[in-house]
């Protein structure tokens, strides 16, 4: 069988592993140490770029979802299925922050919240679109019912970025600072590099796990193939 030499794959492993790299390196030691916080603070650029990572990655599950109803084409329901695996990826790494964070800060890793409740409810329902599919058998059918469920899991993302603005919660807008947070120019700089390196990790990932979906699809197609001549 004749290799295929993934160029495009390459170049983004290596521009994504770089800007982690750089990003790595402003967060321990370009950016200030918290006056309130200290140290801990630092987890605060992890945190906020997966959870934006996830978050992203749930809207490109809901435009993949619209795609797939609109013109019934696999590779919509593939780039759903993709980004929905690795946004839950970015999320859990999300919430597991989130919670180291807030045991120095709150004194507890989890309270129930608004804002934390309802990223745990989210967690949960694209946990549940993995098992959606593996619930039904006809691909047509599946693709049809993960592509309406992602667009309707997707209201879980506009709750979660507004709960801070509509209800009073202990989180606080870390986009702007937070409450009892000193943001500075550098460490606006420091959660820019991380957002992009943390953007530019998950195309790397998705474009990987849609080559994977790819590879799958004609694995099973060339089963079926070999097993109607028998």
């Amino acid at each position: 069988m004749k290799s295929r030499w993934d160029g495009v794959g390459i170049v983004l492993a290596a521009l994504s592993g770089v800007a982690v790299l750089a990003g790595l390196g402003m967060v321990f030691f370009y950016a200030p140490r918290e006056a309130t916080m200290g140290d801990v603070q630092r987890i605060f650029y992890f945190h906020v770029s997966s959870a934006w990572v996830g978050f992203f990655a749930f809207f490109v599950t809901f435009l993949g979802g619209i795609g797939y109803l609109v013109q019934g084409q696999r590779r919509w329901d593939i780039l759903s299925l993709s980004s929905v695996e690795v946004g839950l990826t970015f999320i859990t790494m999300a919430v597991v922050t989130g919670s180291l964070w807030a045991r120095p800060a709150w004194g507890t890793y989890w309270t129930w919240e608004p804002r934390l409740t309802i990223s745990a409810v989210q967690l949960l329902i694209y946990v549940a679109y993995g098992m959606l599919r593996t619930a039904v058998e006809s691909p047509e059918r599946k693709a049809r019912f993960a592509a309406a469920y992602g667009i309707v899991a997707f209201v879980t993302v506009p709750l979660s970025w507004f709960a801070i603005r509509w209800w009073r919660t202990i989180h606080p807008d870390v986009l702007t600072g937070g409450e009892g947070m000193a943001f500075t120019p550098r460490m606006g700089h420091t959660l820019m590099v991380s957002l992009a390196a943390f953007t530019l990790l998950y195309f790397t990932l998705l474009r990987q796990r849609i080559c994977l979906e790819r590879v799958v699809g004609r694995l099973l197609h060339l089963r079926l193939r070999l097993g109607s001549r028998r």
